[in-house]
């Protein structure tokens, strides 16, 4: 069993020149020389008069947008960090009275001691959370007014300006 081997065939491949790449040319087309009217030249330089100005004024007012958005933020932080700084103090206040409560409980003699200390600092917990609600409320009240109305106020400027 013989197998003839056969030889390869070679394949043929463009020339290159010595820059290693075929040299190629696109057919020429003529375009055929035209005026432009130049009422039409006005109107396209009036569109880009346009663009450029109306460019501007958008530019202008995303400029305006962000610094009252920048300043609303910044307004948002520091109230916000105030309201947690007052959570603080509040959650404090209430360990220190319930602390001082169990201390005095421990020196009580009678029943009857216990359940007047208790009711007084009941009555004393009462009132100082209803106080601290009041002043956590009026503190969220003032930290949206304080956010919301100057953003309304600056983005309804700049959507005019715009």
């Amino acid at each position: 069993m013989s197998e003839a081997v056969e030889a390869p065939v070679p394949v043929s491949r463009p020339k290159y020149k010595s820059s290693g790449t075929p040299k190629l040319e696109a057919p020429s087309f003529e375009m055929p020389k035209m005026e432009i009217p130049a009422a039409f030249r006005e109107i396209a330089e009036k569109s880009v008069s346009q663009a450029k100005e109306t460019y501007e004024r958008m530019k202008s007012a995303a400029e305006q947008a962000t610094d009252v958005l920048e300043d609303t933020y910044a307004t948002a932080t520091k109230g916000v960090s105030d309201y947690g700084l007052k959570l603080i103090e509040v959650a404090r206040e209430n360990a220190n009275s319930a602390f001082d409560f169990a201390s005095q409980l421990m020196t009580v003699k009678s029943f009857s001691e216990a359940v007047e200390l208790s009711t007084a600092h009941s009555r004393k917990q009462y009132e100082a959370v209803t106080a601290q609600t009041k002043e956590l409320a009026a503190m969220a009240q003032k930290l949206a007014a304080d956010t919301a109305e100057p953003v309304r106020e600056g983005l309804g400027k700049v959507f005019k300006v715009a």
